[in-house]
């Protein structure tokens, strides 16, 4: 292999899905700048979009990540960078040289910048601000004075705005003037004199006008907004929701402050639907990075929850302890008991992730709790006599006793309700509490399972058998 040798044909070849481009990007620059290749190594990346590119230096080694990002002419540069994660970004800052970091950080958009300042030591970004100009360090501040994941954060200044008196030409010359240093220009944004916001359009709109129109005659006043101090997850759900490329964002006296793009909107729902589904194994993580933290930072994220279940489940342990009587009586009670804590957890656990699901997604905002409950619980009380009816006739068939089969099926039936009823209210309850339903939820219901199906089933055990 020689520096002059030409990158794997296959990397520039259209046919070549996405996944496969970006693993034979990945491969192709490990090898090569592991051996010293660097103008072969600059070729592979030169056709490659600053997507891939950004995932593909992500998953090189760290000692060589740098040395492939310098790799990339200034431009290309900034792009890819914006699309690396937080802890990526912070690693390069480390190996770059102080008018590196500041060419690139110069070039960022306000909202990535302010989302990149948000993760850097303060010793780090009070030196980058002392290297930017004005405006982009009052643009920068702006974003950083609001709080942590509102709309205010994600924001960007940089957006078109638009007079009602004037005419689609004049609208033009202002959109071809801002157009360069504008986030979007596919929505534009009407404001009157003290800049508060009163209608918007399409480009397209603008398009299809007459020269002579004015801005005031083609606008919708019909407006959909948001404040500053709104949700992010809110904000993404609006415009998913409608389906906007953008989303203004105004200020307590409604003038307009900002725009948040649809761009940014994906990034958050990805974001929290990795915490979600984190959150519903019992594990803290701040979405993607979980793989990117160390492996004592890995062990804490999942060892909180994992305590408190194994502390509170050992309340099972007590009373079937306590039940050591009956037991003894009825030694085969014993083998029942995984089978109805088991069951009645995985039921549980159906329920709460339907209504957290209906909680992010707003699909149930306009039902009330006791009707989702009550649904629920309907519905705890269907599967609990079909799985009852099977857990009779197998447990029938494993000790040939009916009368202790049917204290497994009675247990098993009005243990689905509870775990329904519980699954389905705890999300609220966490919710009205401020804690994360998806977080809280798991490990309690689990716990509840556990604790409760030994107390119903020793209790109805009891029960049948003194009859």
């Amino acid at each position: 292999m020689s520096g002059n040798s030409s990158p794997n044909p296959s990397v520039s070849n259209p046919l070549v899905s996405r996944k496969e481009l970006r693993q034979l990007v990945r491969s192709e620059l490990k090898i090569l700048l592991e051996e010293g290749y660097l103008e072969a190594a600059k070729t592979v990346l030169m056709p490659v979009q600053p997507a891939d590119i950004a995932e593909a230096i992500e998953g090189l080694p760290e000692k060589i990540q740098a040395i492939a990002f310098r790799l990339l002419p200034k431009d290309k540069a900034i792009e890819v960078y914006e699309y690396l994660d937080s802890s990526v970004q912070q690693a390069l800052i480390e190996d770059f040289k102080r008018q590196d970091v500041i060419d690139i950080v110069d070039k960022m958009s306000p909202d990535d910048r302010a989302r990149l300042f948000d993760e850097l030591p303060a010793k780090v970004v009070r030196r980058l601000l002392e290297h930017m100009t004005p405006q982009q360090r009052q643009s920068t501040a702006l974003l950083l004075g609001y709080k942590p994941d509102t709309a205010g954060r994600i924001m960007t200044p940089e957006y078109v705005s638009l007079k009602e008196e004037w005419t689609v030409e004049q609208a033009f010359e202002s959109i071809r003037r801002l157009a360069p240093t504008s986030e979007t220009i596919y929505s534009l944004y009407v404001t009157d004199a003290l800049h508060r916001l009163t209608g918007h359009l399409s480009l397209r709109t603008l398009v299809m006008a007459q020269p002579e129109q004015t801005i005031g005659e083609i606008m919708e006043r019909h407006l959909i907004f948001v404040h500053t101090d709104t949700p992010q997850e809110e904000v993404a759900r609006l415009l998913q929701r409608y389906d906007f490329l953008a989303v203004p964002v105004v200020d307590t006296e409604n003038r307009l402050v900002g725009i948040v793009t649809v761009d940014d909107a994906i990034d958050i729902l990805h974001e929290k639907t990795t915490q979600d589904i984190h959150a519903l194994g019992g594990v803290q993580s701040r979405g993607d990075r979980y793989f990117r933290s160390s492996l004592m930072g890995m062990v804490r994220q999942r060892a909180l929850w994992l305590i408190i279940v194994l502390l509170t489940t050992a309340l099972a342990s007590i009373i079937i302890k306590g039940q050591e009587a009956l037991i003894e009586r009825v030694v085969v009670l014993a083998a029942f008991i995984p089978l109805l804590n088991d069951t009645a957890g995985d039921i549980g656990c159906q329920s709460s992730t339907v209504v957290i699901r209906g909680l992010n997604t707003e699909a149930i905002r306009d039902r009330g709790v006791l009707w989702v409950v009550y649904r629920e619980a309907v519905a705890g009380t269907l599967l609990g006599l079909v799985l009852g009816l099977g857990a009779v006739i197998w447990a029938y068939f494993f000790q040939g006793n009916f009368l202790i089969a049917l204290i497994v099926g009675i247990s098993l039936l009005f243990l689905s309700i509870f775990s329904t009823v519980a699954g389905a209210a705890l999300p609220f309850l966490f919710a009205f509490l401020g804690f994360d339903p998806a977080m809280m939820s798991a490990p309690f219901i689990t716990t509840i399972a556990d604790v409760l199906g030994v107390l119903v089933y020793f209790y109805i055990a009891d029960l049948v058998l003194q009859l």
